[in-house]
């Protein structure tokens, strides 16, 4: 109750937009065209009342597994980015829903909590990591959920619901259908010696580090979903994937389920990748990949084609 109540106190309306916005230096790929309308709600106040008054919006955090089109988008984005509070009360932890994972994932170990360790290499925040259910070594999000407070955009009101109504599984949950919008998220987490914690959290970035790119080489994160008993790295590497190089765009040569901005790309660029990575392993293995990067704005006639092979 504490917490929503300090939520309510001391919002000051100073609302950020941004019109005609070129968003591409927002995303982790580095590509995107220009945005008709962005917000950057600073409170939750803030954020419920563009919920509330806007009828067509995306809500986006920190842009991490998205493909924006090259062309723009002749709309409203909502970014969550400035949604920074956060809270440790002994064991419970609360966030709104542009907390960074890296960020809490750290502020946790210093407080001896375990179970964000898996959030240190992740660039994403926590609303779209719940609404994903993310996840890595062996931990996901949902794991140390108790409650979310979410925007409901068909009632328009504010609800809460408990971790057991939220159809958590891999790579899904309950917000994955756009019906509802994290607002903040409380997870209880568990005491643990600081040593052990901060010694899980440095083998996690090693880790990351050796089989995963580096922000500095624009990317966003796996491009498709792992198959049920399966890697889609693994049979994007026996696919032969890791060869593909194209003027702007390759894979990436540590691991074959990552493309790599290599300077100018577009999303056109990238949607023609992915589709030679998907021709070659449902030749191979007759295995239809599902990905796993969100393509968010106005398609092209060509980038529609190939967005319809991705999800056909």
């Amino acid at each position: 109750m504490g917490w929503r109540l300090a939520l309510a106190i001391n919002e000051v309306i100073s609302l950020i937009i941004k019109e005609d916005f070129e968003i591409k230096n927002l995303t982790t790929y580095k590509i995107g065209g220009k945005v008709k309308k962005l917000y950057f709600p600073e409170t939750q106040s803030e954020f419920t009342e563009i919920l509330k008054e806007l009828d067509n919006y995306i809500v986006l955090g920190s842009c991490s597994n998205i493909l924006f089109s090259s062309n723009g988008y002749n709309g409203n984005i909502i970014l969550t980015t400035e949604l920074k509070q956060f809270e440790i009360r002994e064991t419970k932890v609360f966030a709104a829903a542009g907390v960074k994972g890296p960020l809490l994932a750290q502020k946790t170990a210093e407080a001896g909590l375990s179970g964000f360790e898996f959030m240190i290499g992740f660039p994403g925040s926590i609303g779209g990591d719940i609404c994903m259910n993310a996840g890595a070594h062996g931990q996901c999000i949902s794991d140390n959920l108790t409650q979310c407070c979410l925007f409901d955009t068909k009632t328009k009101e504010i609800i809460y619901r408990n971790k057991e109504e939220l159809d958590f599984s891999y790579r899904h949950s309950l917000l994955k259908d756009g019906r509802y919008i994290l607002l903040h998220a409380e997870f209880e987490l568990k005491k643990a010696p600081q040593e052990d914690i901060q010694s899980l959290i440095d083998r996690n970035l090693e880790f990351r580090k050796n089989i995963q790119p580096s922000l500095k080489t624009p990317n966003a994160g796996s491009v498709f979903k792992n198959p049920e008993n399966d890697s889609a790295g693994r049979l994007l590497d026996k696919a032969g994937v890791k060869t593909y190089d194209l003027p702007r765009v390759k894979v990436w040569d540590n691991h074959a389920n990552f493309i790599i901005n290599k300077g100018g790309a577009t999303s056109e660029d990238v949607l023609t990748l992915m589709v030679m990575m998907y021709n070659a392993v449902k030749s191979q293995y007759t295995i239809e990949l599902k990905p796993e990067i969100l393509f968010i704005g106005d398609k092209t006639e060509k980038e529609e084609e190939l967005w319809n092979i991705l999800y056909r």
